[in-house]
């Protein structure tokens, strides 16, 4: 029994090895498994193959149309950066201060003149107003153009300063707006608006352009802000919207006053204008009361004028009822001076800091437009 058994485990060892079906009974079942797993790749090739083909088309739809987009982001990007360098290079909030001082002004003029105002002459009222900020984008830009270096410590962020703008570009922009300006004064509104025009055109050219550089001493510095957004601006505004409306001008008590107000005012912004660029203005020698006394004297010193401003107008509110709307002028520059309080001691707290300065700075303007808008009510 033992060699039969011998004999059978020997035969099915060769059996095995030469491949004998006596052996191998599960082989064929694998053979039709893997021919049933060549035929489905073979019929998932043409599928898998499509897909791949619809991938690249949709990838390559995907692409064309963001170099498409990409093209027209890239050509609207260099306007977009122009005009934004433009929007900057006028200081807006300069421009601000143009239009609501013109605006309210005209509005206290045709609210006295009621019976005089003829709907024709608003596009002329439109033009007197594009002639205003022509104006002050000239003043603004040639200050600029002469304070590179200045700027580029003090403010890097202002188009020419930051490499956004060329001087070339710079010159031909306030260029091109002071011959508009002078042509829509000199049109339109008669010689004696044109010479306050052209006046205050001459006068922000000298306050930055050498030799003379006003700028560079604190006092002449102090008088051509003063003059142009103090007199001629309230003066030539009122003067121009009477003569439009076919009325004499006259110093009544409300234009006397606003034109004293911001006078003053303007005072207090050529002052407080210098306080965030001390170290620019110390680095090209340029006097100014905050280099001379410092930052923080300046600020008080604007804080305590603005202040006597303001109890002056409660005072005039509560002595000239007859010539004055009493409530408004004294609670609105009463709210105000409560105003001024608040923040001059916020910026007490900070030290005096740079970015204590510079809010300060930007509140003294937001108080300046608000009290043109108290104007057309008092």
């Amino acid at each position: 029994a033992r060699d039969a058994s011998s004999r059978t485990s020997a035969g099915f060892v060769r059996g095995a090895r030469s491949g004998s079906p006596c052996c191998v009974s599960s082989r064929p079942q694998s053979s039709i498994q893997q021919s049933r797993r060549r035929r489905g790749e073979r019929e998932a090739r043409p599928m898998l193959s499509g897909a791949v083909e619809r991938s690249r088309s949709v990838a390559a739809s995907s692409a064309a149309a963001d170099v498409s987009g990409g093209g027209e982001g890239s050509s609207a990007a260099p306007k977009a950066s122009l005009l934004h360098a433009f929007w900057k290079f006028t200081r807006p909030h300069t421009i601000r201060g143009t239009i609501l001082g013109s605006v309210a002004l005209t509005s206290r003029v045709l609210l006295e003149h009621s019976d005089a105002i003829r709907w024709i002459l608003l596009p002329r009222a439109f033009a007197g107003l594009v002639a205003l900020l022509c104006a002050n984008a000239f003043i603004v830009g040639i200050n600029q153009i002469y304070d590179v270096r200045i700027d580029e410590v003090n403010k890097p962020y202002l188009p020419i300063a930051a490499g956004e703008m060329s001087q070339s570009t710079a010159w031909v922009i306030i260029s091109t707006l002071g011959l508009i300006g002078l042509t829509i004064v000199h049109t339109l509104f008669g010689q004696h608006i044109a010479l306050l025009y052209t006046l205050s055109l001459v006068i922000g050219a000298i306050y930055s352009v050498p030799p003379l550089r006003l700028k560079q001493r604190p006092l002449p510095a102090m008088a051509c802000i003063v003059l142009c957004r103090g007199f001629l601006l309230n003066y030539g505004v009122n003067d121009a919207a009477c003569a439009a409306l076919g009325v004499p001008f006259e110093w009544k008590f409300p234009v006397a006053f606003i034109t004293g107000f911001v006078t003053c005012f303007a005072v207090i912004i050529s002052a407080a204008k210098d306080l965030p660029d001390v170290e620019g203005d110390k680095k090209e020698n340029v006097q100014t009361f905050a280099t001379w006394l410092g930052t923080g004297k300046v600020a008080m010193a604007s804080v305590a004028l603005l202040m006597l401003n303001y109890l002056v107008a409660m005072f005039l509110g509560m002595a000239q009822p007859d010539m004055f709307n009493s409530p408004v002028m004294v609670v609105g520059h009463m709210v105000l001076s409560f105003f001024l309080v608040n923040q001059a001691t916020k910026l007490h707290h900070t030290g005096y800091s740079q970015q204590g300065i510079k809010g300060f700075y930007r509140f003294i303007w937001n108080l300046f437009y608000a009290e043109y808008f108290l104007y057309p009510f008092i």
